[in-house]
């Protein structure tokens, strides 16, 4: 009976922990122009990752049949989102012969680049707290 005393104890102390360390949903919502193809999501955990690694986590979001969110769960920390919407569908960014993208892109916080994708300082956002955060994307 002790033993039993003991584990509860230690698992009512241990419960605060467990729930500070549980993900945080976050859901992306992107307003389009065009409702054919897909919306190719990914999301940075890191400045080094955001500025040539690879990302966290990925998505696709499937715009032609109605859908307009990315849902991830995730641990609390700084993220950034680059995505581009593939509107003829075939899987990659269409660029014109100067390398210029020729499909909508757009960064969290609704970034603008300069020369370039949005830097990760324009594009950083928080997720933290216990709370769902719903961030729209143009």
């Amino acid at each position: 009976m002790t033993r039993i005393l003991a584990v509860a104890a230690l698992l009512a102390f241990a419960a605060p922990v467990f729930a500070q360390s549980a993900d945080n949903r976050l859901t992306l919502t992107f307003e389009t122009g065009a409702e054919t193809g897909a919306i190719m999501v990914a999301l940075y955990d890191s400045e080094a990752a955001y500025e040539g690694g690879q990302p966290a986590r990925v998505a696709q979001v499937n715009v032609a049949t109605g859908q307009h969110e990315a849902v991830f769960d995730l641990p609390a920390g700084a993220y950034g989102v680059k995505a581009f919407h593939d509107v003829n569908g075939n899987g990659q960014m269409d660029t014109n012969p100067f390398g210029m993208p020729t499909e909508p892109f757009a960064f969290s916080n609704n970034a603008v680049g300069n020369m370039g994708p949005a830097k990760w300082d324009r594009a950083r956002f928080e997720v933290s707290g216990a709370t769902a955060q719903t961030i729209r994307i143009r």
